[in-house]
Parts: structure tokens; C-alpha cells; sequence
């Protein structure tokens, strides 16, 4: 027995060029092969970069993030960017030893643009990579490389729709669970949650490198 098409499902190009109608020439010309000045200014005033990999288990997406200019350009087909200390499980490093394809976004605060990086990835530990990173006597654990393919900036809607530069008033509640309690509700209480958030500021401070 045939199973009916769905009349309103997206699932061929054509229907969805027909829905999105005709690509912007703004949305053509602003991808390029390569970190034009433009691109590489907004690398260099972001502290925080999104890392997307995938691999045998799938996809992973991984917060990055360090002062301005924390990912560096070794040339205008290279970034390179520092592994600091984690928890361990290295999900995006697991990822690009599988395959080497990845992609970055590029947050600055502020600033309702973003940018998009695509490329392929390696891990090197080569000493001199390393010493471009250290911090508080600390070097990274690794340094990703970069190969980029596609460079392009995203317009600034999704960051106007979610004002997600808008202050936080003081005192304004955590609207969503702490991650002590997160991990007791996973575990049904035989972790203890509290002890885990009453530690943790101090041992993210003291593990930041």
C-alpha cells in the first residue's frame, strides 16, 4: 500500500525554492572562499564562536569562547583555534578525527551580524601553535586547524527577534534550572545537586585554563 504524499511537506528543492522565492544578490555576494579584511575584523572582535562537527554518533554543536580575537588567523585560509580546558568528553575533537568538516559561528556582542565559517579540521599539538595561545602561564590542550572553504556574513534578524543584546535588568531570576539541579533530576536524586552548584563557581574560576 502507497503512503499518501503529505501536501504540505517541504521535501523537494523545488518545492522549496517555491516557497523562499528568489536568493537576494546581497545573499550571493557576501560568501567568498577566503577571511576577507571585513570578515576577519568580525573574527577578531568576537569572544564567542559556536563549533559544529559531525561524526559516527552525529552531529555536535560546542560553545567556544575567550576575550576578542580568542580564534586567530594564520592567513586568509587558515583560523586556528585554542582547545582550553572541559570537561573531558571533547565531543567536537572526537568528531574531526572522523571527519574533518566543520563550521563556525562567530558571535560579537553588540553587533547583530554574524559570521559563518565553513572548512575542513585537524588537531595539532605543534609547540609553536601552542605558545600562540597560552594564557596565565597555561597553553591550550590542542589547537584546532582550519582550512576555510566559505566565509559569509548572517543578516542581523534572528539576533533582532531574539534581542539577545538587550541588558538583563540586576536581580532579574535564572529562568531556568542550575546545572546541580539539572544533574539530580537526571540521576533522580543520587547526585547531589546542591553540593555540585555550591562548588562550581569556584571551579570554573580555577579551571578557566
Amino acid at each position: 500500500m502507497t503512503t499518501p504524499r503529505d501536501e504540505y511537506a517541504i521535501d523537494t528543492l523545488a518545492r522549496l525554492d517555491a516557497l523562499l522565492g528568489v536568493l537576494s544578490d546581497a545573499s550571493l555576494h557576501k560568501e567568498v572562499p577566503h577571511v576577507h579584511p571585513a570578515y576577519r575584523a568580525m573574527i577578531e572582535a568576537s569572544p564567542f564562536a559556536v563549533l559544529a562537527t559531525t561524526g559516527p554518533g552525529g552531529l555536535d554543536a560546542s560553545p567556544r569562547g575567550d576575550p576578542p580575537g580568542f580564534v586567530q588567523l594564520r592567513d586568509d585560509k587558515t583560523l586556528l583555534l585554542p582547545e582550553r580546558r572541559g570537561n573531558n568528553r571533547a565531543d567536537s575533537l572526537r568528531n574531526i578525527v572522523a571527519d574533518p568538516r566543520v563550521a563556525l559561528l562567530f558571535l560579537i556582542p553588540g553587533v547583530g551580524e554574524t559570521l559563518r565559517v565553513n572548512g575542513r579540521a585537524r588537531i595539532s599539538v605543534a609547540p609553536d601553535l601552542l605558545a600562540r595561545f597560552v594564557v596565565n602561564g597555561q597553553p591550550p590542550k590542542c589547537v584546532v586547524v582550519v582550512d576555510v572553504e566559505t566565509v559569509f556574513f548572517q543578516c542581523a534578524r534572528a539576533i533582532q527577534r531574539s534581542r539577545l543584546w538587550d541588558a538583563v535588568p540586576p536581580g532579574t531570576p535564572r529562568p531556568v534550572p542550575t546545572p546541580g539541579a539539572i544533574l539530580a533530576s537526571i540521576t533522580h536524586g543520587a547526585f547531589d545537586g546542591a553540593a555540585y552548584d555550591k562548588e562550581l563557581p569556584a571551579r570554573q574560576q580555577a579551571t578557566l585554563y
